[in-house]
């Protein structure tokens, strides 16, 4: 098939309206605990859709490719956040995990207690709302550029005022999605913060006939149940009945200015989706590894912290901290991959880092 001309007087010959082909679509999602939740789907004109949901920190629900799906839905379905429950492993009940759910960013990993405050299991960001939400299609240099912004803030009365800025842009015709995101300290104290990307991947795209292509180190199991699997961390089975979680934690090779990726690759399928990030933005790169019946998925996370909670972060002095009106800058890109070209070069990217 011929591939599309993405220029807007080319566009404009063959259609009345852009939607045809590509855009946004800003709506409300009805029914259960989904009801009410603000939904924001982007189409890019090559097969690449995905689906944000300002309701639930700006992340992404449904991502497929060409009518294969990428993404992993939980159990749960979508949840609005009006039936959030911090303590403990409630967050469990919120979880639809979608292809993005954004951990943070007072805690990550473990509910625990930490200074007299209690945090939950991965934080609070994901269950916020986003306000000055905005979405659409820029036309930069003749192309389509589709963007989706929106901030949610963590505050409290005596407590921390951090605020977390989300741009995710998508290109006309190129199948990747960049996620810019700014915090920013608007409190007039040291805050600590953890940030995990927990990007989640599921059936088609992730089968016993998947791997991950990693640039590793040193991989690092968190526990024993993921010590008796250490030498089969990047490949997968079928869905396995009482399937324990595992979960690893790598240090990866980097390039001089810190950029370094992970990939999971499906040659059957020829797809790849491979995640882009900076290690001077964040350190670590957590695995989950789910075989389980129903819970079938592999989490690839980036993120500047390990899973143990906040308090044990502290501990160990591990957690990093933002200064009244610091400003930081963390980059990620997702890429889908189409055929064994594309795949051999993502391939060779990090064989050569």
């Amino acid at each position: 098939m011929e591939k599309i001309d993405f220029s807007k007087r080319e566009i404009l010959k063959y259609t009345g309206d852009f939607s045809q082909v590509f855009g946004t679509k800003d709506y409300t999602l009805s029914g259960g605990k989904s009801q009410g939740v603000r939904a924001i789907d982007v189409k890019n004109g090559s097969g690449l859709e995905f689906t944000v949901l300002p309701d639930r920190g700006m992340d992404i629900a449904w991502l497929s490719y060409k009518g294969t799906n990428i993404s992993y839905i939980s159990k749960t379905g979508i949840v609005s956040s009006e039936y959030y429950n911090e303590a403990g492993t409630n967050f469990l009940r919120n979880f639809y995990a979608g292809f993005l759910t954004t951990c943070g960013l007072m805690n990550v990993g473990s509910s625990c207690i930490d200074n007299g405050e209690q945090f939950g299991l991965h934080g609070r960001i994901s269950n916020t709302p986003g306000e000055e939400v905005s979405s659409g299609t820029e036309w930069i240099d003749g192309k389509p550029v589709f963007k989706v912004r929106g901030r949610m803030r963590e505050a409290r009365v005596f407590g921390e005022n951090v605020i977390l800025q989300r741009e995710i842009t998508c290109l006309g015709g190129e199948n990747k999605i960049t996620i810019r995101d700014t915090l920013e300290n608007n409190g007039f104290r040291r805050e600590p913060f953890m940030l995990l990307y927990h990007f989640n991947l599921g059936y088609p795209m992730l089968d016993e006939h998947s791997y991950l292509e990693v640039p590793t180190v040193k991989v690092e199991p968190r526990d024993e149940e993921a010590e008796k699997e250490l030498q089969s961390y990047n490949v997968f089975q079928k869905p396995t009945p009482n399937y324990l979680e595992q979960v690893f934690y790598h240090d990866l090779k980097a390039a001089e200015n810190g950029n370094t990726c992970a990939a999971l690759i499906n040659e059957e399928l020829g797809l790849g989706v491979a995640i882009r990030f900076n290690k001077n933005q964040l350190f670590n790169l957590t695995e989950w590894k789910q075989m389980g019946e129903g819970e079938y998925v592999l989490g690839i996370e980036p993120c500047n912290c390990f899973v143990g909670g906040r308090e044990d972060a502290r501990n160990k002095r591990v957690i990093e901290y933002l200064e009244p009106g610091e400003v930081r800058v963390f980059e990620i890109e997702a890429e889908i991959l189409d055929g064994a070209a594309e795949i051999d070069r993502i391939k060779h990217e990090i064989s050569t880092l």
